[in-house]
């Protein structure tokens, strides 16, 4: 279902005229207004989800083959030299805007963003990932 308010769902609705380079039923794929670098896309699906706790399954399960299918068909027309494909899911891993989407980044050799598209490492014990490890284990789970 669409939401009325979301600049992202009338992006990808074409309430809003924008640069689409790829839509099927589900999604529209758009080049982003302030890109990281030259061909920077969102995949964007067509019903509103906040993030990908709430993107239905169907689309949890497509969006990534798409993003497969779109990154190697974008390195192969674009000559890039790499690829970063993200998703960030609430405000302190980086989402603004607050419907599902992800970033198709094609990197090149020299484009400014070595530093920016990154994480500092934690530094944790032996004891301490084995702790997050046990917390974590959902082997016996069915998810």
């Amino acid at each position: 279902m669409k939401d009325d308010n979301c600049i992202f769902c009338k992006l990808a609705n074409g309430d809003i005229p924008t640069n689409v380079i790829y839509e099927d039923d589900m999604f529209t794929v758009i080049l982003d207004a302030s890109p990281a670098t030259r061909g920077h896309a969102l995949i964007l699906p067509k019903c509103h989800a906040a993030n990908v706790y709430e993107l239905p399954d169907e689309y949890a399960s497509k969006v990534f083959v798409l993003a497969k299918k779109l990154a190697a068909k974008m390195t192969e027309i674009l000559k890039c030299d790499g690829f970063n494909i993200v998703q960030n899911n609430g405000e302190v891993a980086g989402q603004t805007v607050f419907h599902f989407h992800m970033h198709l980044i094609p990197r090149y050799i020299g484009d400014g963003n070595e530093e920016k598209l990154g994480w500092n490492h934690a530094e944790l014990s032996v004891e301490e990932i084995a702790e997050i490890c046990k917390e974590l284990d959902m082997r016996k789970e069915r998810i």
